[in-house]
């Protein structure tokens, strides 16, 4: 699959139809499905529709944004009127939203092409795509093996040729680990640049919605169309969005940029592989003009016990709602109200949704709010302050994207606590509301991608963007591909 600028020149040259893009996407889809399950909804329909659309306004003479004609997948968590959003969860199974999310109305105005829902966790909650109420995701470069998660579909789908971008949300690494571990672009950005009305909530404080793509580039194109102020979004913030295309160049300013190497992330626990290609990485930067330091964040590694306090207590207010009242399944022969509430949470939430509302529960009631909730929140200010000070001593912090490469699925599901431990390098970001980046820095002796997480201080998205992109075009890994 081209990337988005080849795509776009190529529409308005007229050398290619937006229905022939389409239809290419469709295809692919169509032939890679019945062994990936990326989707969980193709709108093929209402896909060539709007390329009928497109080629009609090119066909006019008007002029066309760099997204329009383009084929993107978009996360189930995301509300989409009349489409089926589930949330790969048994308990909206049938609920189609009255509305239309933030993001997904700008990506419809700018003329992107919806190609259809892609496959999560539960309420995106997991990191392999496990926890799916209705099928599991492989990963493109091992069928085998999980695609990371919660944004697995997304990522997956892009790695996979079966979109040229998609969307996924972000709490605590669902859109970089799921990168690193097929091989693509992942960006979580500052937390309040992009819009989050229309997203199914899970812990509302650290989700975060955020492209996938094949290209630093490409994810740079797709994060200027989504962020902005949305006064429909309490925690949106009012700030100039820039050309984050506009400083992507092959070089990084010469002795300018001051990039910190995490040093509580490498260690115990990190695959030797992993390490073996960041510190390659770490040396590729260097030669590219940046300044290289070590820098300590000792909060670093409390992010993952905080994390799990903070947003299974969020989950659990937020998943309140789905009481089999208002809207979504609702167990048949309840004898009474609680005897209906009770049966609907029973039988609509899966495993892991039920494990964290129950933690998230304990965690707030009274008696044990002090010990946990409260202390997990002091925790999470400590670590916000350890990334303050290493910002004042760099532009850039880097580190891994997982500890490991994707692992087999089912090899994590029978012990949650390992499988939590994959979001030991993403987390903190999160809870200090950091924009965050997962590139392709090489693959392990399976073949496996292995990612690079670059992290940067708020709304300096255009910072990861130029070291990303500088670190890209000086190494081949986005022009392998898996063989599928």
């Amino acid at each position: 699959m081209a990337s988005i600028r080849e795509l776009h020149t190529q529409l308005i040259n007229k050398e290619r139809s937006a229905v022939e893009i389409t239809r290419v996407a469709l295809e692919r889809i169509q032939a890679l499905e019945p062994k990936l399950h990326s989707f969980l909804c193709v709108t093929a329909e209402r896909a060539l529709e709007q390329a009928q659309q497109v080629d009609a306004k090119i066909a006019a003479g008007e002029e066309i944004s760099i997204l329009t004609g383009i084929p993107i997948g978009i996360k189930d968590n995301l509300c989409t009127k009349g489409i089926p959003t589930t949330c790969a969860s048994r308990i909206l199974e049938n609920f189609v939203p009255p509305y239309e999310s933030t993001v997904t109305q700008k990506l419809a105005d700018a003329g992107a092409v919806m190609v259809g829902k892609t496959n999560l966790d539960e309420f995106a909650m997991g990191g392999s795509t496990e926890n799916s109420a209705f099928k599991l995701t492989a990963n493109p470069w091992d069928l085998s093996r999980v695609p990371g998660g919660s944004s697995g579909g997304s990522a997956a789908a892009v790695a996979a040729g079966e979109c040229v971008v998609s969307l996924g949300s972000d709490t605590g690494g669902s859109i970089r680990q799921p990168a690193s571990f097929c091989g693509v672009v992942g960006m979580k950005p500052t937390y309040g640049l992009v819009s989050r009305y229309g997203l199914v909530a899970f812990a509302s404080s650290l989700d975060q919605i955020g492209p996938f793509a094949r290209t630093v580039e490409d994810a740079a194109i797709l994060l200027k169309a989504i962020a902005g102020y949305d006064s429909k979004d309490s925690t949106s913030l009012k700030v100039e969005i820039p050309d984050y295309t506009a400083n992507l160049k092959p070089e990084l300013p010469k002795g300018k940029l001051r990039i910190g190497v995490i040093k509580e992330t490498f260690g115990e626990g990190l695959d030797s592989q992993v390490e073996e290609a960041v510190n390659k990485a770490i040396k590729q930067l260097k030669e590219l003009g940046a300044e290289i330091q070590e820098i300590s964040c000792p909060r670093f590694r409390y992010g993952l016990p905080s994390y799990y306090i903070i947003a299974p207590s969020e989950a659990s207010a937020n998943l309140a709602r789905y009481d089999g009242v208002k809207y979504g399944y609702r167990a048949p022969d309840a004898d009474n109200l609680i005897s209906m509430y009770a049966r609907t949470r029973a039988t609509g939430f899966g495993t892991e949704v039920k494990r964290r509302i129950m933690i998230g529960t304990y965690t707030l009631s009274a008696g044990y709010y002090d010990a946990y909730y409260l202390k997990a929140q002091k925790i999470r200010t400590l670590i916000k302050e350890d990334f303050e000070k290493a910002f004042e001593k760099v532009d850039v912090l880097v580190c891994p994207t997982a500890p490991t490469t994707a692992f087999k699925a089912g090899e994590k599901t029978s012990d949650p606590l390992s499988m939590y431990l994959i979001d030991l390098m993403t987390i903190p970001a999160n809870l200090a509301g950091l924009p965050g980046i997962s590139i392709p820095c090489g693959f392990d002796n399976n073949g496996l991608p292995i990612g690079l997480q670059l992290i940067s201080n708020v709304l300096r998205e255009d910072q990861l963007f130029q070291v990303a992109y500088a670190y890209e075009q000086a190494t081949s890994w986005k022009e392998r591909s898996p063989q599928l």
